[in-house]
């Protein structure tokens, strides 16, 4: 059975955030909360955790996956951007979006779409995401905690479905699903996938 940590959603522990990090650090997949829903994660270059979400989810190989990252500080060892991209970035995130960019060299080739060669990135405003990649040395191989036929909104619901599936649960109690907004940005130009809860307004990206 997974083992669960109530973390608290603004003030994370300390102790209990470096029991997850301890636990990603040695090969653990985890169920942990972020601004736009629950989500399924283990640390980058986790080729076994990797292979046990997409059992999870059922996922192929062509699905992508999100890089989960703290800030932008280390974005150029993971993805390309010019600096008209670079500046949108530092001005929406963190935030509700998804940006899919080229992947460089540094990113797990299993990660990559097999054509595009594309990763999704993201940098949550949620306070514990902040701090487990605080203290982790790598950004997140992420998805979204979604299966048909289930609703995850509470901690209740995750335990039920995933208890047995994966190694440490983060309860952050009611926890929403509302996708990101996926802006695709490999093209060099800006294209919506999909409208989410990130703001799309001119505004936003003037």
């Amino acid at each position: 059975m997974a083992k669960l940590l109530e973390i608290h959603p603004q003030n994370p522990q300390n102790r209990l955030i470096k029991q997850v990090v301890d636990e990603l650090n040695a090969g653990g997949v985890i169920v942990y909360p972020t601004d736009s829903g629950y989500a399924l994660g283990t640390a980058l270059g986790n080729k076994e955790g990797l292979g046990r979400i997409r059992g999870i989810r059922n996922l192929s190989k062509r699905h992508d996956f999100t890089l989960m990252m703290r800030d932008l500080s280390h974005i150029g060892e993971y993805a390309k951007l010019d600096n008209n991209a670079f500046r949108l970035l530092k001005k929406v995130l963190p935030g509700a979006y998804t940006f899919i960019l080229q992947g460089t060299r540094d990113v797990p080739k299993r990660l990559l779409h097999p054509k595009k060669k594309t990763i999704g990135l993201r940098i949550s405003t949620h306070s514990v995401v902040q701090a487990i990649l605080g203290l982790l040395d790598v950004p997140l191989m992420s998805v979204s905690l979604i299966l048909e036929g289930h609703e995850f909104y509470n901690i209740q619901d995750v335990r039920e479905v995933l208890g047995n599936k994966v190694d440490m649960i983060i309860d952050d109690g009611y926890c929403i699903p509302e996708p990101t907004t996926v802006i695709d940005l490999s093209s060099g130009n800006i294209e919506i996938i999909r409208q989410g809860a990130g703001d799309i307004s001119i505004e936003a990206f003037a």
